[in-house]
């Protein structure tokens, strides 16, 4: 009898202690031990969307050059343009999605960007039999030019704080969208009894004609993102190298008007570098009670 009761009493404090239901986490437990146990699944593994905005200067590689007038008592080397490197501020926009594992990120980045580059060259005539008598002229050239561009980008995070610096490189592709160029002409008239300076009205065009519909190029360069409550502040800097040219090689003489003051494009490679300020936002785990992204 003593041994049926002793029987009877374990399984009824088993029963008690296996029928109990388990006890439902919260949101803010779950958000909690993900993100303050080392290893948690939100700091190893994160989707990141956001958007980032900045500005960009553009550098010119001339690959050969090419002139519509060619002078006949000078060498034609006095009329190569002068690019004005990193002088015009353009802008871009992008959609950053990334994908984070453990200091690693995986990046596409789609962005329009917005390049500006100037150059301007000189041309001189002159009378062989009264050198006094002469034109000098000046050609300043402005070009605008907008690409839908396509990086890949790879990221990886140096330390893994609050504050978070990155290296990153990767390569990207553009889609000329549209360009637009405008030519001001002026110059120094010695051969009318004296010296008399002018200044033409700028011819202002549209340029898509004389760009390539696509180009590629590598990319590298440095940022800091800064984890504030839910979200994550990022500072970035690219430098983005152009491998192929962005003008048209067939359209070259394809402008009438560009053609008749003596303006040609060179062949040439465009190269950026672009300062861009966003926000990202993290796609797993958003509850309503989650707090930080980083307590270690």
């Amino acid at each position: 009898m003593k041994k049926l009761y002793s029987l009877s009493l374990l399984l009824l404090m088993a029963a008690l202690a296996f029928g109990q239901p388990p006890k439902k986490k919260t949101p803010q437990a779950y958000n909690s031990r993900a993100t303050n146990a080392p290893g948690g699944n939100f700091l190893d593994k994160q989707w990141w969307l956001g958007l980032k905005a900045g500005v960009n200067l553009s550098d010119v590689s001339v690959e050969k050059r090419y002139s519509a007038l060619s002078p006949g008592n000078y060498p034609a080397s006095q009329t190569d343009k002068a690019y004005d490197n990193f002088n015009a501020i353009g802008s871009q926009v992008t959609l950053e999605v990334s994908f984070y594992y453990k200091g690693f990120s995986f990046s596409l980045q789609p962005a329009y960007r917005h390049s500006l580059f100037t150059y301007s060259n000189n041309y001189e005539w002159s009378d062989p039999e009264n050198a006094s008598n002469r034109l000098e002229l000046t050609y300043d050239n402005e070009q605008k030019v907008d690409h839908a561009e396509i990086p890949l980008i790879f990221k990886y995070d140096i330390i893994g704080n609050r504050l978070r610096p990155y290296v990153q490189v990767g390569v990207y592709y553009g889609f000329l969208i549209n360009a637009n160029k405008s030519v001001e002409v002026s110059g120094i008239d010695y051969a009318s009894g004296g010296t008399n300076k002018f200044i033409n009205d700028p011819v202002i065009i549209g340029a898509k004609d004389l760009f390539a519909q696509n180009h590629w190029g590598l990319l590298g360069g440095i940022g800091a993102n800064y984890n504030l409550g839910n979200v994550r502040l990022n500072l970035d800097i690219q430098y983005r190298k152009g491998m192929s040219l962005i003008n048209s090689t067939e359209n070259r003489f394809g402008s009438d008007r560009l053609s008749g003051i003596g303006e040609a494009m060179d062949d040439i490679k465009l190269n950026n570098l672009a300062f861009s300020f966003g926000c990202l936002f993290p796609m797993r785990y958003l509850a309503s009670g989650f707090k930080t992204l980083d307590q270690r």
